[in-house]
């Protein structure tokens, strides 16, 4: 049995880390936006594996296909009652 971070604080994770990195400055580092980018995604797995979502964002390299399922996901945890 696999065990889980409270939802809760899986989504405030998610909510912070969002907002940081719609929040970066120009010129902030690349190393800065992937790091924030990556420690997202690592999120939305998290929740995704609390809530029962199937996901494909560990198989996706970067690139379009990769944020077009992010975006898929976030719908998916959206319709499952989590506020991002």
């Amino acid at each position: 049995m696999s065990e889980h971070r409270p939802i809760e604080q899986i989504a405030a994770d998610l909510r912070r880390v969002r907002r940081a990195r719609a929040c970066f400055a120009p010129g902030a580092s690349a190393a800065k936006k992937i790091g924030a980018r990556q420690a997202y995604d690592a999120l939305l797995v998290q929740a995704c594996g609390a809530l029962g979502v199937e996901h494909r964002l560990s198989a996706l390299p970067e690139g379009l296909d990769r944020e077009v399922e992010r975006f898929r996901v976030e719908e998916c945890l959206k319709h499952q009652g989590l506020s991002l």
